[in-house]
């Protein structure tokens, strides 16, 4: 198939603004859009600038807005999104500045992601052996430990993009995966943050996080689970 890659470029030394560039590919359906944009970058235009790795959709580093939605470039099919002779569209992720072409600053996305504390709080003195869990209390923490922290969701998020200092989706969802931790110390401190200006009572369900998420993660219902447990610590 023949396809048209369209690519929202903006180079800080030369540009004052974005601008779209076009370029054709052949590719197959098969293809994923991480594929073809390779492809532009090694055989056409080599300026073209973006964040890849694992391309197995298990770092996050390509996400970007792909036909107007948050999707993982290594793991949209073209077949999925564009027929022989159509068009692709790729945008950076919203929300978060701009460096050049689909690279953003993920730092102010990493801050809030640090504030949560995550990871594993317990002075007491370890055991034997290992922190035993059961399996019910293991599964409650299942969905929130696939975060694979790419930024979909929050940068999805439209509390997000008017409120930086809103941490978003990801970080509530990696709090969660702490919070609901049997074996865990720090669920009171936790708690405390999500219940800041900054944290859970800033989301409005409005159910983008859920549906950019490339891990099939609900992520509407975590932050739901998130604002019960602040509600039940103050009762």
């Amino acid at each position: 198939m023949n396809i048209n890659v369209k690519i929202l470029r903006f180079d800080p030394e030369k540009d004052k603004k974005q601008h779209w560039e076009t370029y054709q590919v052949e590719a197959s359906p098969g293809d994923r859009v991480l594929d073809v944009i390779n492809h532009v970058k090694w055989y056409i235009d080599p300026t073209v600038t973006f964040r890849r790795s694992c391309a197995h959709g298990i770092c996050g580093s390509d996400a970007m807005l792909i036909n107007g939605r948050n999707r993982l470039a290594c793991k949209t099919l073209l077949q999925d999104i564009v027929k022989d002779g159509g068009t692709i569209t790729a945008e950076p992720i919203r929300g978060l500045k701009v460096e050049k072409d689909l690279l953003v600053d993920m730092e102010p996305f990493f801050d809030a992601y640090r504030s949560i504390m995550p990871y594993f709080i317990n002075d007491d003195a370890p055991p034997a052996a290992e922190r035993l869990q059961s399996p019910e209390d293991a599964e409650r923490m299942d969905q929130s430990s696939n975060c694979i922290l790419c930024a979909c969701c929050t940068t999805s998020c439209p509390i997000f993009w008017v409120n930086g200092s809103y941490l978003g989706p990801a970080s509530i969802v990696q709090a969660h995966r702490f919070i609901f931790d049997t074996r865990d110390a720090a669920t009171q401190q936790r708690l405390n943050i999500m219940n800041q200006n900054t944290g859970v009572w800033r989301c409005r369900t409005a159910y983008n996080c859920t549906e950019a998420c490339p891990r099939d993660i609900p992520i509407t219902q975590l932050i739901e689970e998130v604002k019960r447990a602040v509600m039940y610590q103050q009762a």
